[in-house]
């Protein structure tokens, strides 16, 4: 009798030996067989791959993005963030006069806190209550002094990516935010923010005890040290 040697390449793919002539042959159906159901299509093989090593390990789905590369282990994950790249936003803001969009509900929600000044989620240590959970993780640094994002330049330290990747930009010399009414560019949106409160006059920060209106509150701060007699430095 002869035997047909195989070997197991992976979970889809058997590869048979060769060398051997088989001859086939008709056997008639067996009536009180059941064929399997077809099973449902497999995901496009396009967007699957199989690593081993490095940050992909075991994420089978990856972004085709030239110089993405991200692998993720749902395809709903990688759809998620290839609207990241196309710009797609198709969860808007139901909020009269609002109109932002998000990638995903889950940004939406939290986006609709602000709102309703919803905040479930409070610091342990001292009370202050956040509207998104990474914000608290944040702010809890802040107590822990942990400050996990270092610049490969100068060593610097900070509590969050987004700091580190302003931070940065004092080296590359990037200034991403341009104020459309003089041209003046930024390497952040809050100083942005701010500047332009230089053109609109708005001043949205108030003194309790003077009335006096200020456009940061940094500058409101320094100021109320002129009532309660506070030199910190």
């Amino acid at each position: 009798m002869l035997s047909v040697n195989y070997k197991v390449e992976d979970e889809d793919t058997v590869q048979r030996s060769s060398g051997v002539n088989l001859t086939t042959c008709t056997v008639p159906p067996d009536p009180s067989y059941n064929a399997p159901k077809p099973e449902d299509p497999s995901p496009d093989q396009s967007q699957i791959v199989t690593t081993s090593t490095g940050q992909n390990r075991g994420k089978r789905f990856q972004c085709g993005e030239c110089e993405c590369g991200k692998g993720f282990i749902s395809k709903s994950n990688l759809v998620t963030h290839k609207r990241i790249h196309t710009g797609e936003k198709p969860f808007p803001c139901s909020e009269c006069g609002c109109g932002k969009c998000f990638i995903t509900k889950a940004k939406l929600r939290a986006h609709q806190r602000s709102h309703t000044g919803e905040k479930p989620f409070s610091c342990s240590l001292c009370g202050k209550c956040f509207s998104q959970k990474s914000h608290l993780v944040k702010h809890e640094r802040i107590h822990t002094g942990e400050k996990p994002y270092s610049c490969s330049l100068c060593g610097k330290c900070f509590i969050s990516k987004s700091n580190l990747n302003i931070h940065e930009r004092i080296h590359t010399g990037e200034k991403p935010y341009l104020c459309s009414l003089c041209g003046k560019c930024f390497t952040d949106k809050l100083h942005l923010v701010r500047h332009s409160r230089s053109h609109t006059g708005e001043k949205p920060y108030s003194c309790s005890e003077c009335g006096k209106c200020f456009t940061s509150k940094s500058n409101l701060v320094r100021h109320e040290r002129s009532h309660t007699g506070e030199r910190p430095y």
